[in-house]
C-alpha cells in the first residue's frame, strides 16, 4: 500500500513525526519507573525529558505514539540518550496510576516531565506545585497560574471539520458515525467539527446526511470500540470517524471483520471505511477480501502535531527557554492539526482544500461545541 499523503500545508514538523513507523518495546507496562533502555549519545540531567502517557500507551497507533515518537525525535536531532539522564517515558495502564507515574518520573531525576492527555491535569497540576524546581507540561489541557508549567492544545475541531467534508464526500448511504472516548472539552471540539463538516459538505452537494455521535467511556475500550462501530455498520453507517484513543483499535478490527467478507466485486458499493485519529493510520486499514484483493479502508486521518509540540517545547527547555506559564495553542493555520489525502476521492480533496483554506482565512469559524 502506499503511504497515506498530506494535504499540502508546509507542516514539515507534523508531517516527519506523523509517517514514522511505529515503536515498540519500550517499557510497557511500567507503572512508576521509565525503562532501562539506552541509545546511542550523551546524557544531561538538567535538560532530560520524560512523558507519562494515559493509558492508550505508546504504541496505541495514537496520541500516545504521537508524543513518544516526537520525545524519539527530540533525542535523535540532539544526540540524546535514552534512560535516566536522557529521554525516556512512563506508561500508564489505568488512571489510578498516573499520580504515581509523574511523581516516578520527578524522582528519577527528569527536568521536565509531560503529561500526555488532559486526563493527567491533576496529576501534572500537583506535582507542580510540589516541585517547584521542575518543568511540566500537559498536552491537550490547560493549566493556568503556574510558572513551570506550559500548556499546549490543539484545534481539533478544524482537523475535525476536514474529516466531516472527507465523510461527506464519500458515504454512499448517507449515514455517517463518529466514536469519542471519553466525554469532555477535548472530545467535544472533535464532535463539533466533525458534525459541522458533515453539515457544509452536505449542503454543498445537496444532501441529507445523518451523523450518528456514539461515545465508549474509555480510551482504552478496543471491545467496547468494537461493538459500536459493529451497531453503527449495522444500521447502514458506512463511514466512521473515531475519536477514541486505544479504544479505536475495535473500530478499525469492526471495519477489517466486515470488508473481509466481501468480494473485490462488492467494494464499490459495500465498503465501509474508518478515519484515522491524531496520527496516520492507514496501516490499520489494510485488508484482504475473500477472494483475494489487497484493500484498504483507512478513508484518511487527521492529523494532530502532539509529536511536534512536544518536540518543540522540550528543545526550548534544552535551550534553557522553557517557556513556562504560557499557553500554545497549535491549529491549522500554523500547521498544528491536518489530515491526510488517504483514498479520498478527487471531488473529495479539491472540497478539503477548499474548506481549509475557507478556515484559515477566517470565512468559517469551526465550533468547538457540539450541539446538544
Amino acid at each position: 500500500m502506499k503511504k497515506a499523503k498530506l494535504f499540502s500545508l508546509g507542516i514539515v514538523a507534523v508531517a516527519g513525526l506523523t509517517l514514522l513507523g511505529a515503536c515498540g518495546g519500550g517499557n510497557s507496562g511500567s507503572t512508576d519507573s521509565t525503562g532501562g533502555g539506552s541509545a546511542d549519545g550523551t546524557t544531561d540531567a538538567a535538560h532530560s525529558v520524560a512523558i507519562v502517557t494515559d493509558i492508550g500507551g505508546v504504541d496505541d497507533r495514537s496520541f500516545n505514539q504521537s508524543a513518544w515518537e516526537g520525545l524519539e525525535a527530540w533525542g535523535e536531532e540532539h544526540g540524546i540518550a535514552r534512560g535516566a539522564g536522557g529521554y525516556d517515558y512512563v506508561q500508564s495502564n489505568e488512571a489510578s496510576e498516573y499520580t504515581t507515574n509523574v511523581n516516578g518520573a520527578v524522582q528519577n531525576g527528569f527536568k521536565t516531565v509531560f503529561g500526555v492527555g488532559y486526563l493527567l491535569k491533576d496529576a501534572i497540576s500537583a506535582a507542580a506545585d510540589q516541585n517547584p524546581d521542575t518543568q511540566f507540561g500537559i498536552i491537550d489541557d490547560v493549566i493556568e497560574g503556574k510558572d513551570n508549567v506550559v500548556s499546549a492544545t490543539f484545534k481539533d475541531n478544524e482537523a475535525a471539520y476536514l474529516a466531516g467534508f472527507a465523510a461527506a464526500y464519500t458515504t454512499k448511504t448517507n449515514k455517517v458515525g463518529f466514536i469519542g472516548g471519553e466525554e469532555g472539552v477535548v472530545i467535544d471540539r472533535f464532535e463539533a467539527g466533525f458534525m459541522k463538516g458533515v453539515q457544509d459538505a452536505a449542503e454543498k452537494l445537496g444532501k441529507e446526511i445523518t451523523v450518528d455521535p456514539q461515545y465508549a467511556a474509555s480510551f482504552g475500550d478496543p471491545a467496547k470500540g468494537k461493538a459500536l462501530a459493529a451497531s453503527m455498520y449495522q444500521s447502514g453507517i458506512d463511514v466512521i470517524f473515531h475519536a477514541s484513543g486505544g479504544t479505536g483499535a475495535g473500530v478499525f478490527q469492526e471495519a477489517k471483520a466486515i470488508n473481509e467478507q466481501l468480494n473485490e466485486a462488492d467494494l464499490e458499493d459495500k465498503k465501509v471505511w474508518v478515519i484515522g485519529v491524531d496520527s496516520d493510520q492507514q496501516d490499520e486499514g489494510n485488508f484482504t477480501t475473500a477472494d483475494g484483493k489487497e484493500d484498504n479502508f483507512t478513508l484518511a486521518s487527521t492529523l494532530k502535531g502532539v509529536g511536534a509540540a512536544v518536540q518543540d517545547i522540550s528543545t526550548r527547555a534544552l535551550e534553557d527557554n522553557f517557556p513556562g506559564g504560557e499557553h500554545i495553542v497549535y491549529g491549522l493555520k500554523d500547521g498544528g492539526v491536518d489530515i491526510t489525502e488517504g483514498f479520498l476521492s478527487d471531488d473529495a480533496k479539491a472540497a478539503i482544500e477548499t474548506a481549509k483554506q475557507d478556515v484559515i482565512d477566517g470565512k468559517v469559524e469551526v465550533p468547538e461545541t457540539p450541539e446538544k
